[in-house]
């Protein structure tokens, strides 16, 4: 929703604007008051992935010490404070140091809420919950859009970020209070607040050497790798949408209401799609194969509606075009991640979400803001950018048209399975911190 409200018209604004005769309209909204132009607007968009590419490792990697929940309030903590400070700004390197420090708090959410659904959905809906959680994302933004221009014309941008803080409140206190749960794969002691494993740690397997055989290991998986591609190539698309979408309908088409139109566009969209992916897969039976065909049917169809979208002139025609590729597009969340969570062992899940999240805000959505804001500052065409960035769905497909004839295994039992094996041949083994390895 953060995000959402930080995209729209209502607090992102416009720039100043002169005519040749020398007339002036002063700028709204952020880019207005820090006279911004879009290479930096686009900036700030992405600058929460620099505390992103730092928290998220660091979050994934104590998830195997620490309670999970501990560390998701600890973490929003530090999310509502920086979003505050988004509020109080004064200049544009402190919103955008405001906005870096927003990344680190939301790396402890994306890096272990889908591994706790992962473990506590029922087997055969696996992927309808994985559905629901990452419709919650791209409705909140589409309502962000919403929230954004309503109270950005109504009051000031900046009370924006103070109503998004008061909201995320509760959820920060369910996660100092809420009963521990632990993770498959991970350890550590499971009482009511942060602790450490209560096992001695061999000196060779501290968690900076812990960290790097388990980056070794992740990166070892192609399957995982090929799925990042293909997820980095669509969120590039997604996220610059996410973006410029208001401000791009606006000038296209002319959109009175931009930010209503897109947020209810993409909350529609967003909740059908993401939801008809994630039972689509359990319908078909839940395999990484059967993912990554739905993966390319859906993302290839939503990026030729999608394409096709933008060569109306009429409004309407548009609407329903992108409306049915937003669909198609949005039913790629649940499988991606679900071939993320379960290509590799049950322990490297959390680092599997965390360097997938930094990978596809890093490669993805983080350059296409800024690098979308520099093309359209040097083509002034609003339909023609639109048209080059939507081209990237393409790729997206062909990496995910990839993963279908890889040789892929389900491994979420797989350390479970090793576990009680070496337990049924030595009973009297003793553990010195990670679980047993599958083997490869």
């Amino acid at each position: 929703m953060e995000r959402g409200a930080m995209a729209s018209n209502g607090v992102n604004g416009s720039p100043k604007t002169c005519t040749a005769n020398g007339t002036c309209t002063a700028g709204t909204g952020i880019q207005g008051e820090f006279n911004l132009s879009n290479f930096e607007d686009g900036v700030l968009s992405s600058a929460f992935v620099v505390g992103l590419l730092i928290g998220c490792p660091i979050f994934a990697s104590l998830s195997k010490s620490y309670n999970p929940f501990r560390l998701i309030g600890f973490g929003l903590s530090v999310w509502m404070l920086a979003v505050i400070g988004c509020g109080l700004s004064f200049s544009f390197w402190f919103i955008a140091i405001c906005r870096m420090v927003v990344g680190i708090g939301e790396a402890s959410f994306v890096s272990l809420a889908a591994p706790f659904i992962d473990d506590n959905a029922p087997a055969k809906q696996r992927t309808a919950w994985l559905g629901i959680f990452y419709m919650c994302i791209s409705t909140g933004y589409a309502i962000g859009y919403v929230y954004g221009g309503l109270v950005g014309d109504h009051l000031k941008w900046r009370y924006a970020f103070f109503g998004v803080a008061i909201l995320m409140f509760p959820f920060i206190i369910l996660g100092w209070i809420m009963k521990p749960l632990q993770l498959k794969g991970n350890e550590y002691n499971n009482g009511g607040n942060v602790h450490c494993s209560s096992e001695p740690e061999s000196p060779k397997m501290n968690q900076r050497s812990r960290f790097l055989k388990d980056m070794k290991d992740l990166l070892r998986e192609k399957t995982f790798i090929v799925s990042v591609l293909g997820y980095t190539a669509y969120n590039f698309v997604i996220g610059a949408y996410s973006y410029w979408g208001p401000k791009a309908g606006r000038n296209i088409y002319k959109m009175e209401n931009a930010d209503m139109i897109f947020g209810g566009v993409t909350i529609i969209c967003g909740i059908l799609g993401t939801l008809a992916g994630g039972f689509l897969l359990d319908y078909l039976t839940s395999t990484i194969r059967n993912a990554f065909k739905l993966l390319t049917g859906a993302v290839l169809a939503g990026a030729i509606f999608c394409f096709s979208a933008f060569c109306f002139k009429n409004m309407y025609g548009f609407l329903v075009f992108f409306g049915i590729g937003e669909v198609l597009v949005f039913a790629t969340q649940a499988p991606v991640n679900y071939v993320c969570l379960h290509c590799v062992k049950p322990s490297l899940r959390p680092l599997s979400m965390a360097i997938s999240t930094v990978a596809i805000h890093l490669f993805g959505d983080v350059p296409s803001s800024p690098l979308v804001g520099l093309l359209q500052d040097q083509i002034h065409s609003w339909r023609k950018t639109s048209l080059i960035l939507t081209s990237f769905l393409f790729l997206a497909a062909a990496f995910w048209f990839i993963g279908v004839f890889m040789k892929s295994v389900d491994r979420y039992n797989e350390e479970e399975s090793n576990e009680h094996a070496s337990e049924s041949g030595a009973a009297s083994d003793t553990r010195t911190g990670a679980l047993p390895e599958g083997k490869d």
